[in-house]
């Protein structure tokens, strides 16, 4: 058996505390990583830490999230596949982390999510429903509703996974920072 690890953000923010008081939950962005350090981890969202009005797929950089966010809160959660699910999800991450500014962040689908109507925008996803179509299409887990739907709630609440980290981005570079030497 292998390992991914998704990891469940809580950034300060205006955009993030609207839908944190939306979808009533503290953590609201969902991120993959293929290791539990977070060095190898891919998410849909601000394409830089300090400019929030460009969004899509991009690979994630601790180090500039912590010097933006340095109260930010992590929980990293071991989700178990097989090795083959693994190099799956791994291939489809790199081959759409090259063509990444075709991808974008799906705005529009916000209110659908809201009032839970399922839609499609070719290229476009939120952070829970691109990770919730790599899961599915891997084999890991299989959505009760649209992937369009899924919210990093739906992540928190259904998904079968095991917590390996909870507590402040800087606390976590600390800790494999420390590993490292």
């Amino acid at each position: 058996m292998s390992s991914i690890y998704i990891a469940f953000v809580d950034t300060p923010g205006i955009f993030a505390s609207i839908i944190r008081a939306v979808l009533k939950q503290k953590y609201i962005h969902v991120v993959i990583s293929m290791d539990k350090a977070l060095d190898e981890a891919y998410s849909f969202g601000r394409r830089s830490p300090f400019i929030p009005f460009f969004a899509g797929f991009e690979k994630e950089n601790k180090q500039k999230i912590l010097k933006k966010y340095p109260t930010a809160d992590y929980m990293i959660c071991r989700v178990t596949c097989s090795s083959e699910q693994k190099s799956a999800i791994y291939a489809v991450l790199q081959e759409d982390y090259q063509k990444r500014f075709r991808y974008h962040y799906a705005v529009l689908g916000l209110p659908f999510i809201l009032l839970q109507k399922p839609f499609q925008q070719k290229n476009c996803y939120t952070c829970s429903s691109y990770l919730a179509q790599l899961l599915e299409n891997a084999g890991i887990w299989h959505w009760k509703k649209h992937i369009s739907l899924v919210t990093p709630k739906d992540f928190y609440c259904d998904l079968e996974k095991e917590i390996i980290f909870e507590g402040r981005l800087h606390t976590l570079c600390s800790i494999t920072q420390t590993a490292a030497a």
